[in-house]
């Protein structure tokens, strides 16, 4: 198995990846909090996740992911109140709405995705066992709390200087500022705030808090030590910080083998935010007349750990690149030169699959992938202009192609069909191509203005010519 190398957040180095059994891998995605649209900047980390896991399958893992759904929390709760309606109701609306997006951008779907709510024992069995190990206390408050002085190891995830920090400090909110180091909440007592959001416990009525879903979670699906936790920079503290902590002290080893965060999303260089207007939503995108595909290309343009500056110029020459490759596509389709396979031809395909293998081996480097796929399309364009590939050969790159599509999913290849090209069309190409036989350029030229205008353009080749649609 060809090796893999990540980068890894906790300790800031690139190491090969080795998975905890041989030739699997088993990996947490954060997922999301269902209480609306899941906007852009949710979905970078979305696609991002993706990569890695139609990544490790091309290089023949077995993979096993959980993503969690959010279902449970302060601004779940909040929001159900507001348009009261029962906690249940209002996330089935969002949790419904995000697997639509996900197959819109064709996210391959994880192996598990446990909702919070239908994993309270497991929560409440996990806080039991760091009460019992001296891990955490009830305040006050009746709220259940994480010590973090009995973990001399937290802040390694974030780096945080623990000397210069406050002690004593409690957070029973599920987030909190990111330079807030505190004694955070496991589980929340019930408040008026909460409604009839609540659960039965040893220590009362009450809730999870945010992070310790997460560690209950992959725990029951992926065990006590696993591969890989992903999620966006900004878990990075106090989500993933707080996970390890009460992870490591319930079972006394190892939580997670390597962290992979992705960088943020910008828009054009800007933070998003519905006060800037510059908040987009992937619904919001789609009615602006996007597709999936273009906007997965987009969120797939940058490597994960670098900003992805979203620009709607971004889009269009995504859309231009995927009207290519489907140009491309049909193309290779309609070779029918005799002949088996060179080996020049298998050479250069051989080796193309080894560079885009070599990019993705190498911290996921997206950027050479592409730069290895459009260069075969590039000098087999040049074959083609020349007469020179055979269909044996179109059909062999076009089996390339499909590997690359096992990963980047972007090109759906055997949906590209030829279009249907009206008789007013193919009558003015073929007057085109005769004018251009007798060297009468003039009217040649005019009707390719004419095609221009109706929304053609020919493309000619050695054989022949052939319609296209602008």
């Amino acid at each position: 198995m060809k090796e893999i190398k990540f980068f890894n957040t906790l300790g800031r180095i690139q190491e090969e990846f080795k998975p905890v059994s041989e030739g699997e891998a088993r990996m947490y995605t954060c997922g999301p909090t269902v209480y609306n649209y899941a906007h852009i900047g949710n979905f970078r980390a979305y696609v991002f996740e993706d990569l890695l896991r139609r990544t490790l399958k091309f290089f023949g893992y077995k993979v096993t992911q959980v993503m969690n759904l959010t279902d449970v929390d302060d601004k779940t709760i909040r929001d159900s109140r507001k348009n009261s309606m029962s906690l249940n109701d209002f996330t089935a609306i969002y949790k419904k709405a995000f697997f639509e997006d996900l197959k819109t951008l064709h996210i391959d779907p994880a192996e598990y995705y446990p909702a919070a709510t239908d994993h309270i024992p497991e929560m409440i069995e996990l806080v039991q066992t760091l009460i019992d190990k001296g891990y955490a206390y009830q305040a006050e408050d009746k709220s259940i709390y994480f010590s973090i002085t009995k973990f001399p190891e937290y802040g390694k995830l974030a780096r945080i200087d623990m000397e210069n920090q406050r002690a004593g400090v409690r957070i029973k909110t599920d987030e909190y500022a990111k330079d807030s180091v505190a004694d955070f909440a496991l589980w929340k007592a019930w408040d008026e705030n909460d409604g009839d959001v609540w659960w039965d416990s040893p220590w009362g009525n009450g809730r999870p808090g945010w992070h310790i879903e997460c560690s209950a979670m992959s725990m029951k699906y992926l065990g006590k030590t696993f591969d890989i936790h992903t999620g966006g920079i900004d878990n990075m503290f106090p989500h993933h910080e707080d996970e390890i902590a009460q992870s490591e002290s319930a079972n006394g080893c190892r939580y997670v083998n390597y962290w992979l965060h992705c960088d943020h999303l910008v828009v054009n260089g800007e933070k998003m935010s519905k006060s800037a207007g510059n908040f987009f939503t992937l619904r919001q995108l789609l009615e602006k007349g996007f597709t999936g595909n273009e906007m997965r290309w987009v969120l797939l343009s940058a490597h994960y750990r670098k900003k992805l500056n979203f620009t709607f110029d971004a889009c269009e020459q995504a859309k231009m690149q995927l009207k290519r490759f489907a140009d491309f596509f049909l193309r290779l389709k309609q070779v029918d030169g005799e002949g088996g396979v060179c080996t020049c031809t298998l050479d250069m395909l051989a080796k193309t699959e080894d560079d885009f293998a070599a990019a993705l081996a190498e911290d996921l480097n997206v950027s050479e992938a592409f730069a290895v796929v459009f260069a075969l399309q590039r000098d087999v364009n040049r074959l083609l202009d020349q007469g020179e590939l055979t269909k044996a050969a179109a059909v062999a790159v076009l089996d390339v192609y499909r590997k690359f599509d096992t990963v980047l999913a972007l090109f759906n290849i055997d949906a590209v069909k030829e279009e249907t090209v009206p008789p007013e069309v193919l009558e003015l190409a073929e007057k085109r191509r005769e004018a251009r036989k007798n060297k009468d350029f003039a009217t040649a030229d005019a009707i390719r203005d004419r095609l221009k205008e109706l929304g053609w353009v020919v493309e000619d080749s050695p054989d022949g010519f052939r319609c296209k649609q602008l």
